[in-house]
């Protein structure tokens, strides 16, 4: 903390602003996941396919009521893939900072995590960077999800291909 002079000339202690170290490595894990894309390599297939849910963040209580009743959930993972690999329809990654910086992981990422697993889709939690690169490396080197039988399209709904 830092102290500065209030205009009365008492010293008042301002907190240093913190940093938002789990912000910061993602960032630079879906950079690297971007270089990897246009270098043409196999984990870099996963950078048109991968996603961030914005369900953090400080939120005023009306935008968090509000975004409750749009649907957003308490401990939906960080990284979605939107790709079925190895026969899992897709992965949902759980991404904290680098240990020492890391939180703790929450009781509802952990269900989310569970949720995600028991209907067949790779659920992981990834501590730090290279701990995330090494998880996408490994999703991507498994072999397309292939569908068997015939492809169910809905018919309801408007269709957007027109």
């Amino acid at each position: 903390m830092r102290a500065i002079r209030a205009s009365s000339g008492a010293a008042v202690k301002r907190r240093a602003p913190s940093h938002d170290y789990e912000g910061s490595e993602q960032k630079a894990l879906i950079s690297w996941l971007h270089g990897e894309w246009r270098r043409g390599s196999q984990v870099g297939q996963a950078y048109p396919v991968t996603y961030h849910v914005p369900n953090g963040g400080q939120r005023n209580k009306k935008t968090g009521s509000d975004l409750k009743a749009q649907g957003v959930k308490a401990g939906v993972s960080d990284l979605v893939v939107m790709e079925a690999r190895g026969g899992l329809h897709g992965l949902y990654l759980e991404f904290k900072a680098t240990p020492p910086r890391h939180s703790a992981i929450a009781s509802t990422q952990r269900d989310w995590l569970a949720l995600a697993d028991d209907r067949g889709y790779g659920a992981v939690l990834a501590r730090g960077l290279e701990e995330a690169r090494a998880v996408l490396r490994a999703y991507m080197a498994l072999p397309l999800t292939e569908v068997v039988g015939d492809r169910h399209c809905l018919e309801v709904g408007t269709d957007w291909r027109k």
